[in-house]
């Protein structure tokens, strides 16, 4: 397949948008107040046939933004310390530039418009993502300002559930919940999802469209 064939087949699928999935690990809910720790991104890919598949993971570990709040709650339950020098954590400004060019490549190489967060409860994720964003007055964010695909909503609909662990166990998607909270892990699991539910979508019929043209 051509480049331009493969970026006119992906951007097609998703109206210019091209899909990137994002997890977040934080020091509480508060997107305005609460500390980023981690952030991962996993970049798809669009086979031949039209198949999606999780292409490549980007991921670090976040230094808490000056006056980050922290809730102790939030730490246990994701097991991270923030202040472990082990942790070889970085600057939010450094960590979403890095991750920001890769994902203005892969939006050039497929032909989109620009990209669209994919998250299990994507406006948790966005929410952190785009406050990062506005904290260091980062000005080419290639994610869409609003729009988000949100995996938890689209299991219920294709497989009745909404808790991520079960969803990629009920669509046959290996999960091992002692690696579960980490933001690396919760995003190819998540990649692997919004592929299979795409895919099977596919597979059903649902995608391509049939158009007049189709039926003549």
């Amino acid at each position: 397949m051509s480049d331009t064939q493969e970026k006119s087949m992906m951007a097609q699928r998703f109206r210019g948008f091209l899909p990137v999935v994002v997890d977040v690990e934080t020091g509480g809910f508060n997107a305005r107040t609460d500390a980023l720790l981690e952030i991962a991104m996993v970049t798809l890919g669009m086979d031949d046939e039209g198949y999606l598949y999780p292409k490549e993971t980007l991921s670090a570990h976040v230094h808490p933004f000056d006056g980050a709040n922290l809730e102790q709650e939030a730490l246990d339950f994701t097991g991270i310390d923030p202040f472990d020098p082990e942790r070889d954590a970085e600057f939010e400004i450094d960590v979403l530039t890095r991750m920001f060019q890769t994902i203005r490549r892969e939006v050039k190489h497929y032909g989109c418009n620009r990209a669209v967060l994919v998250g299990h409860n994507a406006h948790f994720d966005h929410g952190f993502l785009r406050e990062a964003v506005a904290r260091n007055d980062i000005k080419r964010d290639p994610f869409h300002p609003f729009s988000s695909f949100d995996t938890a909503s689209i299991a219920a609909v294709s497989l009745g559930h909404t808790v991520l662990a079960k969803s990629c166990k009920m669509a046959g998607i290996e999960f091992d919940n002692s690696e579960a909270h980490s933001a690396a892990y919760d995003t190819e699991k998540t990649a692997e999802l919004f592929c299979y539910i795409i895919n099977r979508y596919k597979d059903l019929g649902g995608w391509p469209l049939a158009t007049p043209a189709d039926s003549e």
